[in-house]
């Protein structure tokens, strides 16, 4: 029988396609989630990993030496040999070695200054250090390139500025080293570690600093109360609470250093880095293939490096 609605009574209006879809997906909430992620994830598939392993195709290619064509006919790994060549294996080992003293010096010089910030400071100061901080990354990258090598050139603000106190001698003792010396500090490894370290500090100011904002003061007190020394303390405490975050930043900074090529191309002694390599492969050389594997040598270090930092936790102090 069908109900006839009363006197007064307004009649039940049939259930539109859009009520029908929400007491669905009510009742069905995995669905929901696997509807909102399905974009991005089909995004991250596609565009993310169908990329890399289009490039990672590419790296089974070769280029012919006659022609100067790459040779899609057949896959072989002659490609992956010319990469562990001992010019190619220096250009490696060099990037990673810029790369692992940009990270030291951004620990040396960040974790003072977040420290400061995050345990000292008066919140109006802290505002004034967290926009100090944030200011750089707000003009553009060439131009603070271009401008520190205004600054490191011989004739310079920096060189002039030592140079008034009498540290001239210094700078040029320095710049006679084998390794990070140069005709100048602007065409020097000294220069570029610096130039670097000015563009990465704030990736590793602000991990750091958010890590120390999450050290309780009751374990600071504690310490203090049981007759810990402030060293102890930063020792025993502090610092391996706050290392989640320095590990953290180091993957900013490592990475960002070790893909970067304009920095190497602008400051320094013009020594091949990986990304200045991949540069000119897949540029003026037209050497796609082996562009194609010197790209998957960054993606396989810092997938190492990410599993190292998961053990440390740092993951959760992004």
């Amino acid at each position: 029988m069908t109900a006839v609605a009363g006197r007064g009574e307004t009649p039940a209006r049939p259930l539109t396609v859009w009520h029908r879809l929400s007491a669905f997906f009510y009742r069905h909430p995995r669905a929901k989630v696997a509807l909102l992620l399905s974009l991005p994830v089909a995004w991250f598939v596609v565009f993310y990993l169908g990329s890399l392993t289009a490039l990672l195709w590419q790296s089974f290619y070769k280029l012919d030496d006659f022609t100067g064509q790459v040779d899609t006919s057949s896959l072989t790994l002659d490609t992956w040999q010319d990469l562990f060549t001992a010019a190619n294996r220096d250009v490696v080992l060099r990037t990673m070695g810029m790369a692992a003293a940009v990270t030291v010096g951004a620990v040396v010089v960040a974790f003072p200054l977040a420290y400061f910030m995050a345990r000292v400071a008066r919140p109006r100061t802290k505002t004034v250090l967290f926009v100090a901080v944030l200011l750089p990354l707000w003009s553009s990258y060439l131009v603070r390139v271009y401008s520190w090598k205004l600054i490191l050139a011989k004739e310079g603000v920096l060189p002039w500025f030592l140079d008034l106190f009498g540290l001239g001698a210094v700078l040029d003792r320095i710049l006679e080293l084998p390794v990070i010396g140069g005709s100048s500090l602007a065409v020097s490894s000294l220069g570029q570690w610096m130039v670097f370290l000015y563009i990465w500090l704030p990736y590793m100011v602000l991990p750091v600093e958010a890590a120390l904002e999450r050290v309780p003061n009751s374990f600071v007190e504690a310490s203090g109360d049981l007759g810990a020394r402030p060293r102890f303390t930063f020792r025993r405490v502090t610092w391996p609470l706050a290392f989640p975050g320095v590990v953290a930043g180091s993957i900013f900074t490592f990475s960002l250093t070790l893909g970067d090529y304009i920095i190497p191309t602008i400051i320094g002694n013009s020594s091949p880095s990986i990304g200045g390599n991949i540069y000119v492969l897949q540029g003026t050389a037209g050497n796609l293939p082996l562009a194609a594997a010197f790209a998957v040598v960054p993606i396989l270090i810092m997938g190492v490096y990410l599993l190292v930092a998961r053990r440390f936790g740092a993951l959760g102090a992004l």
